[in-house]
């Protein structure tokens, strides 16, 4: 289960600062989606389904959550608050000395949280709405941008690579990640490592040059 984030307000009301039973409601409603999404994929996650586990009738819930894609963006932001720390982590590894080494760094630790939350694979892979769409675009935005600044700064891309080849670079790496994950929930290795590769190929076409 994705590390719980203190929840001071809900998507449905975004002007009101909750009481204590109304943030132990919203973080009940989250982590109920969050298990049903784990046991039983996207399309079992309903408010329904969420009311019936957590036992906050369904006309409660929408006091809190306008609607069921309110709740999975709700969910993903959790999970994206860890994934951003785990990021921004990547600043301080040592010993980064190539640009697979680079790749590696970030691919592994992503990997490794959408295996441990299947919530947060169905929702990143499957059942992306409007809402959750547009949050990872954001992460992936953010990450590349950060990903572009270390690049440069431990002399693995050349000073004139422009942003957009590091933005272009994460794209086609999570397509192949959606593409993993897709053909197995896990992750498939194969694909994976060969995400890997494809983005290590092609930011060496960037490289620092010598001389």
């Amino acid at each position: 289960m994705a590390e719980k984030k203190s929840v001071r307000q809900a998507p449905a009301r975004p002007d009101a600062v909750l009481q204590r039973r109304g943030v132990a409601r919203v973080q009940a409603i989250l982590d109920a989606a969050e298990e049903l999404l784990a046991e039983d994929g996207y399309d079992a996650a309903t408010l329904k389904a969420i009311s019936e586990r957590t036992g906050i009738p369904v006309a409660s819930i929408y006091h809190y959550f306008a609607d069921r894609h309110q709740v999975d963006a709700a969910l993903i932001s959790r999970h994206i608050e860890v994934l951003e720390e785990r990021m921004n982590a990547v600043d301080a590894i040592g010993g980064l000395e190539s640009l697979a080494d680079a790749a590696a760094a970030v691919f592994d630790p992503l990997v490794e949280y959408f295996r441990a939350h299947p919530s947060c694979t169905e929702l990143w892979f499957s059942g992306r709405g409007e809402a959750v769409a547009a949050l990872v675009a954001r992460f992936d935005d953010a990450t590349a941008e950060l990903l572009w600044r270390i690049a440069i700064e431990r002399g693995l891309l050349d000073e004139s690579a422009p942003r957009l080849v590091m933005r272009v670079a994460f794209e086609a790496g999570g397509a192949l990640f959606d593409m993993a994950f897709k053909q197995d929930p896990k992750g498939d290795d194969a694909v994976v490592a060969e995400a890997k590769r494809l983005v290590t190929a092609y930011l060496q076409t960037y490289a620092q040059r010598e001389g």
